[in-house]
């Protein structure tokens, strides 16, 4: 985009314009810390963060991992081989899903002052927990004793409160799943309708799960809410042929777009009302990590100093300070990072007043996200 100003009324109705134009202008807004990975060294992944800083995950081993004051520390498993961590709350709780002896299951687990235990499952197999508010209430899913007409067990999302697990049921299908959980017992996720053709998003409050809808397509599912309880995650377009990501606030679902793809997902919020997540970029050649804000989505690569060797692919925790974690590549390996905002990004029209460069207006408006479940 090219602006010639020939007049002062050109000139204010062109800044008018730029300034609520949702695109940022490129620049060095954030570090980036390698957390790095136990074992190898060649793979690492961060799936939360809390409002201190501390980030949890899983590594190249496919051990859950804590970061915390500066270092990484694994915390096992269950006496199986593999772990994986994926929330964690204000006072340092992990919860996850880890094997048992000879891998035989993969039940929810929390870890909590140094020790992992499991939270068992509805009456099946397997189970995993994805999210733990300030109350120490656990979300998840686990199988329940009853077989789909598939010949596997059922999976409900779970409420783990005062050491029961509690199934939430779905919208008379039979599967669901819960992925979120705030500080006042609101819960997301997403379950399957009566006849088990369509999996809408839902948000379970007050003891009642509601159904949050689609695009038009018959599937949705919500990763993340927040305290104000706004809720971010995926719906399909009308022709089932793309998930975008969404914001869900005041009772309407917005679409957040993308950044130039067919598809985008949204996987976290803060209080602030910052979104997390990943997007396809124009002509669906790669995939990337993206922050909405403000309005906003931007292409979290354009907001690092292009020298520092990363490329970002996935972005799935923000807190309260603007700290994002995720996974992205460095030197060819696929690690774990953690963002941490030095500035606050500014509006292109500003940055373009600040410089001077009132004959240059050319930016690039991006939008994104993605869901990525591991179980």
């Amino acid at each position: 985009m090219s602006i010639k100003i020939t007049s002062i009324m050109a000139l204010v109705a062109t800044l008018a314009c730029l300034t609520h134009t949702p695109a940022y202008a490129v620049g060095n807004f954030y570090t980036i810390k390698d957390l790095g990975a136990i074992g190898d060294g060649t793979l690492s992944w961060a799936s939360g963060i809390n409002q201190n800083g501390q980030v949890v995950g899983h590594n190249y081993a496919s051990h859950a991992f804590l970061y915390s004051n500066g270092s990484i520390g694994d915390l096992g498993t269950l006496g199986g081989g593999y772990s994986d961590a994926y929330g964690i709350n204000g006072s340092g709780q992990v919860v996850g899903g880890a094997y048992t002896a000879g891998n035989a299951a993969r039940t929810a687990f929390l870890y909590s002052n140094g020790t992992m235990s499991s939270l068992g499952t509805l009456g099946g197999t397997n189970s995993a927990a994805y999210s733990i508010n300030n109350n120490g209430q656990v979300v998840g899913e686990a199988n329940t004793a009853v077989y789909n007409s598939c010949c596997s067990f059922t999976s409900h999302a779970f409420l783990y409160s005062n050491n029961v697990m509690t199934d939430l049921g779905t919208f008379g299908g039979s599967d669901s799943r819960a992925f979120g959980i705030n500080n006042s017992g609101q819960i997301v996720g997403g379950a399957f309708t009566a006849d088990n053709t369509a999996y809408h998003a839902f948000l379970f409050s007050n003891g009642a799960m509601s159904d949050l809808g689609t695009f038009g397509g018959t599937r949705s599912e919500a990763f993340g809410i927040n305290s104000n309880g706004q809720v971010v995650g995926i719906a399909q377009s009308l022709d089932n042929t793309a998930y975008h990501a969404f914001l869900y606030s005041n009772g309407t679902m917005s679409n957040l777009g993308t950044l130039g793809g067919t598809n985008s997902f949204a996987i976290s919020i803060n209080n602030n009302g910052q979104v997390v997540g990943e997007s396809d970029t124009v002509g669906n050649s790669a995939r990337t990590a993206f922050l909405y804000s403000n309005g906003a989505m931007s292409d979290l690569n354009s907001l690092l100093n292009q020298g520092s060797g990363w490329t970002l692919l996935e972005a799935n925790g923000i807190n309260d300070l603007g700290q994002i974690v995720g996974m992205g590549t460095i030197n060819g390996q696929s690690h774990a990072y953690l963002m941490t905002p030095t500035a606050v990004p500014v509006p292109a029209a500003a940055w373009l007043f600040g410089s001077g460069l009132l004959g240059m207006a050319g930016f690039v408006r991006k939008c994104t996200t993605r869901l990525e479940t591991r179980k």
